[in-house]
């Protein structure tokens, strides 16, 4: 860990990042590295899995330990707290540091390692704090901050599935619900958004009285949640119209999009009509076609295994071998797209 100073000068990425970050993170507000005997617990609440508790404590000590290390995190977790309660604002810059052992040099500590993959996660940790005190401003009730947040949890699960290793899929992901942009609501996830160009053209065709740049809810599916039933959506869907006029009364939602291989009409050609799936993508009125191809996130989600070839792949399920066959014959996946009125 001695040697991330060296290496913040030596690689000119990490380098010309370190150097834009303001020394406050931009913000008047104390954020701290929480101590590492103070997070057992904490990981628990965010539903870490249980093999990465034991290295996340020892990364987050030896992180305190060292002051630049101590100094990326919280820089980083300060540009987050800055930005609590904007909507639509880009991802913050929060880049892992170069994996062991190909980018580094040999001589690097392997706590370094854990420091790159572990990265993240101490980032929003560090931001958590001001996250709930922004729920709690809102009036945002306990179970629904705490619901909200086991995200934390999930994602850093699905890179263990996946890769078999500790870390946090998708990094950027999370800041939305550090952010206060998005929450869980029973079966589904709703992001504060505004309807982007080519959505937005499609409501406005519609006749609805919206269009690009209206308040919007973006509908996110997540994983390890039970069955996607109607009913579980009809509650989900009910529940956020209550809560955002609730506790966000300047952002009014009128319209929902979604965005997901879930939504790719193909599936109609190989799923049975009363399928959780075609009964959910029946909810949406399509937005605009898709034509860039994404074969691996229908796989990566239902396999969990990215980048592994078909004939490796089980078709147990309907959707398995769909998603298979379907490659199998020369076919590709789409991420679909749609929208409803609230």
């Amino acid at each position: 860990m001695g040697a991330l100073s060296q290496l913040l000068r030596a690689d000119p990425r990490l380098a010309h990042w370190w150097q834009r970050l303001p020394p406050d993170g931009g913000a008047p507000v104390e954020v701290r590295l929480p101590a590492a005997t103070q997070l057992a617990c904490e990981l628990m609440d965010l539903t870490v899995p249980h093999e990465d508790v034991n290295p996340l404590l020892a990364t987050c000590a030896l992180t305190a330990a060292e002051p630049i290390a101590r100094q990326l995190v919280e820089r980083c977790a300060t540009m987050l707290v800055r930005e609590i309660g904007t909507v639509g604002r880009p991802s913050p810059e929060l880049p892992p540091l170069p994996p062991l052992p190909a980018e580094l040099p040999a001589e690097l500590p392997a706590e370094l390692g854990a420091f790159s993959r572990y990265f993240p996660v101490l980032v929003y940790l560090t931001a958590l704090p001001h996250t709930r005190a922004y729920h709690r401003h809102r009036g945002v009730p306990v179970d629904i901050s705490r619901h909200t947040l086991t995200d934390l949890g999930r994602t850093m699960a699905l890179h263990r599935r996946w890769y078999g290793t500790g870390g946090l899929l998708y990094p950027y992901w999370f800041a939305h619900h550090v952010r206060g942009e998005l929450y869980q609501l029973g079966r589904l996830q709703f992001e504060r958004a505004r309807l982007g160009g080519r959505c937005g053209q499609a409501v406005a065709a519609a006749g609805a009285p919206y269009g690009p740049g209206a308040p919007s809810l973006a509908i996110h599916i997540p994983d390890y949640s039970g069955p996607l039933t109607p009913a579980a959506c009809d509650d989900a869907l009910a529940r956020a119209r209550a809560f955002f006029p609730r506790h966000f009364p300047e952002h009014p939602p009128t319209v929902a999009t979604c965005h997901s291989w879930l939504l790719d009409p193909q599936l109609r050609a190989y799923l049975p009509p009363d399928t959780n799936l075609l009964r959910f993508q029946d909810r949406f009125h399509p937005c605009y076609q898709q034509t860039e191809p994404d074969d691996a996130a229908p796989l990566s989600y239902v396999f969990g295994a990215p980048g592994r070839p078909l004939n490796a792949l089980p078709a147990r399920t309907t959707l398995e071998r769909a998603l298979v066959d379907h490659l199998r014959a020369g076919g590709h996946w789409y991420e679909g797209n749609g929208w409803l009125e609230l």
